[in-house]
């Protein structure tokens, strides 16, 4: 018993102390691995063959000298990557940039162009590189889905064409028709006679193309979307005109977007594309400029004179710039009856050039404006003028101005007694 009291009451003494030394005993170890670990590695690093003058130099120095030199490999090797990086080529780094971020799955196009990849190298911020190729990234969709819809109206469009041959084929086995078919082909050629034939002896119609600066982009597209369909409806009429592209410079707006909508068929055209103005070409008194702000009224179609139209979408930007032209030029100018023949009701009296073109084809052919202003938008008016309303109007304003009353009265009784 006083045995095993003697052991505890040693144990209790004891406890404190051991509290305090096993954590330095522990370190100690601690440091004895981390010391034999370094010297492994530095081992591993240094050259096996080793320079006489250090072999009785002392581990410590041996450690220290190692250190060094892996010191200085890391950071001739951080050097190295760094100046790779920076004689590495910008576009390169980009494009690189470009494929890592679509291996993430972020928004970023398929194809990229030299331009785009500029555009994308000015950027200041990651934050605009990333709105700019989601921005590319969106228009490359809508592109994709355009042409897949396209694709499908071509497949839809194929399968009617062998459809319908299939019926008409079916119909000339049962029926016997006295007359021949006209084929699409056929009638390109027939409208193509009849274009060759305007160029030699119909009636010129000019388009004005100096207009390009007055419109932005987008109503430039649209000016040359109204000239095709002009061009077109002009090609399909019994007697065409022969259309001329006046001020179409070479390297203009104009032509750029022309020969995009047009492409091979553009040098297929029958009608004329030149830079000369239409006052080099024609004269001057046999040239009528048609403006929307001219004060003269058209009264009739005159087939000895040569009608210029403006190409260019006119929204109330530019008022009266063709007529100042006009002016300039020291041309004639004239405008439709508008108020003469319709009950105008809102929006300017401004007409596309597509509508121009139908309303003067309508006018050659028949005379009758009736028949031509039928082209004017329904939204624009109210339906026709009564002619009897109008020539009573014409004769009030006769009556206003006194060029019927300007005989006394009695005056032509006079003379007639005097004989």
């Amino acid at each position: 018993m006083p045995v095993f009291l003697k052991m505890s009451i040693g144990i209790t003494f004891i406890r404190p102390f051991a509290r305090v030394l096993v954590p330095f005993t522990l370190n100690r170890k601690r440091r004895v691995l981390y010391s034999t670990i370094l010297q492994r590695y530095v081992s591993s690093k240094i050259p096996a063959e080793s320079s006489p003058k250090k072999e009785n130099a002392s581990p410590e120095q041996l450690e220290l000298d190692g250190w060094k030199i892996t010191m200085k490999s890391s950071v001739q090797e951080g050097v190295s990557t760094v100046s790779s990086a920076k004689d590495e080529d910008p576009v390169a780094a980009t494009r690189e940039l470009i494929e890592m971020w679509r291996l993430l799955g972020r928004e970023v196009p398929e194809h990229i162009s030299e331009e785009e990849l500029k555009t994308i190298m000015e950027c200041d911020s990651k934050s605009s590189k990333k709105k700019y190729l989601r921005y590319l990234y969106v228009k490359e969709k809508k592109k994709k889905a355009n042409q897949i819809k396209k694709e499908m109206k071509a497949a839809a469009r194929e399968k009617a064409i062998q459809d319908q041959l299939l019926e008409t084929a079916n119909q000339d086995k049962q029926q016997d028709f006295p007359f021949l078919r006209l084929w699409d082909r056929n009638m390109d050629i027939a409208m193509g006679w009849k274009g060759a034939q305007a160029m030699q002896f119909g009636q010129p119609l000019v388009f004005d193309m100096a207009y390009d600066d007055y419109m932005n982009p987008k109503e430039l597209r649209y000016a040359v979307s109204q000239l095709l369909e002009s061009e077109g409806c002009n090609r399909r009429d019994v007697d065409p005109f022969h259309i001329y592209f006046c001020n179409l410079k070479p390297e203009s707006p104009f032509r750029r977007e022309l020969i995009k909508r047009y492409g091979e068929k553009w040098n297929k055209l029958f009608l004329t594309a030149t830079e000369k103005s239409h006052v080099d070409l024609f004269p001057k008194d046999n040239i009528i400029y048609l403006t929307a702000d001219s004060p003269n009224i058209m009264t009739s179609f005159k087939h000895d004179k040569i009608y210029i139209v403006g190409s260019f979408v006119d929204k109330n930007i530019h008022p009266g710039a063709s007529l100042a032209k006009a002016k300039r030029l020291k041309l004639a100018t004239e405008c439709f009856p508008l108020d003469k023949y319709l009950h105008w009701d809102t929006g300017t009296k401004n007409l596309t050039i597509d509508q121009v073109t139908r309303i003067l084809l309508c006018l050659k052919n028949t005379g009758s404006w009736e028949e031509a202003l039928k082209f004017v938008p329904k939204r624009k008016h109210s339906g026709y003028l009564d002619f009897s309303q109008h020539t009573q109007e014409f004769v009030n304003r006769m009556k206003k101005s006194k060029t019927i009353n300007s005989f006394p009265k009695g005056s032509l009784n006079r003379y007639t007694q005097k004989k």
